[in-house]
């Protein structure tokens, strides 16, 4: 199964061939914008004509889209060169006679101007079109358009998101060794100090109890740097964001909690850190951590 961006866009249109000879023929125009959301959030923009259709519409993309934010915009109009269609004869007389009738009830009404004169010509005779099946097998190809171009921009993501993950196990490999080679390190420089402290000798030995206590402080110190736990959970994340992303389908959610793990994990790797090398490692992760973080909230 694939993996789906949120983020697409899809157009198209419909001809359909003119009521009676020499009219022009009339044109749907359909398109849809889709960007990332938390949620599947649907809105419209349609023309008079097709406002009608919106429920079926909105049937339609719940269907086929789960998260995302979505606007579908359709109109129809003239497919004249002039885009602008005369009035005839019969179409002005009936105008001029409900302007009449309207008047005589609303004496302050607007007299009608040539801009609504036209924009009534230009839908007079479509208004007992049924738009249904045109407009509908519309939607349906640009719901397949956009859906092939989010599968694009997933499987781009995707791409993305392993070898990101890669990363993030060659960082976890070079901070695997460093723990046990600060500790021994640490645990010489207490034994070190507690014989400088007691004036020793180069050659002699530190006081057993003096030594217990320098011994209990590297202890203390080992527990307090060990980041092994870490590591493991870190290598679980991304173990589980590896399945997911190639198992497809409704992963965005779920890979958003395991970055949202992955961070901490890296937080904490920093927070233990006790030299530069497991600091800059730890830098890394997160910036790692993060770019994943922006690819992820795009995906479904």
């Amino acid at each position: 199964m694939s993996v789906y961006s949120m983020t697409g866009y899809a157009s198209g249109q419909h001809i359909l061939a003119a009521a009676t000879a020499g009219a022009p023929a009339t044109r749907i125009g359909l398109e849809i914008r889709a960007v990332n959301s938390r949620f599947l959030d649907i809105s419209f923009r349609l023309s008079e004509e097709l406002r009608a259709h919106e429920p079926a519409l909105r049937e339609l993309l719940q269907q086929r889209l789960k998260r995302g934010k979505v606007e579908l915009r359709a109109g129809v109009e003239s497919t004249a060169s002039d885009a602008v269609r005369e009035p005839s004869p019969r179409l002005l007389q009936r105008l001029a006679t409900l302007q009449d009738s309207v008047r005589a009830w609303m004496p302050d009404a607007r007299p009608l101007g040539v801009a609504d004169v036209l924009r009534l010509s230009a839908t007079d005779g479509a208004g007992g079109t049924d738009w249904t099946q045109p407009l509908m097998q519309l939607a349906r190809e640009a719901v397949d358009e956009l859906q092939a171009a989010r599968a694009r921009e997933g499987a781009r993501l995707a791409t993305m998101l392993l070898g990101h993950l890669g990363q993030l196990r060659t960082l976890a490999q070079q901070a695997a060794p460093l723990v046990p080679q600060l500790v021994e390190q640490q645990r010489e420089r207490f034994l070190e100090r507690w014989r400088e402290a007691m004036n020793l000798a180069a050659g002699a030995t530190a006081p057993q109890a003096a030594e217990d206590r320098a011994l209990a402080e590297a202890t203390a110190f080992a527990i307090r740097i060990d980041v092994a736990e870490e590591l493991t959970r870190l290598a679980s994340h991304l173990d589980e964001i590896e399945r997911l992303v190639k198992k497809g389908g409704e992963a965005g959610k779920r890979l958003d909690f395991l970055i949202q793990e992955l961070h901490r994990e890296a937080n904490t790797l920093g927070s233990k850190s006790a030299s530069l090398e497991l600091t800059r490692i730890s830098v890394d992760m997160k910036v790692l951590v993060e770019q994943m973080r922006e690819q992820v909230q795009n995906i479904e």
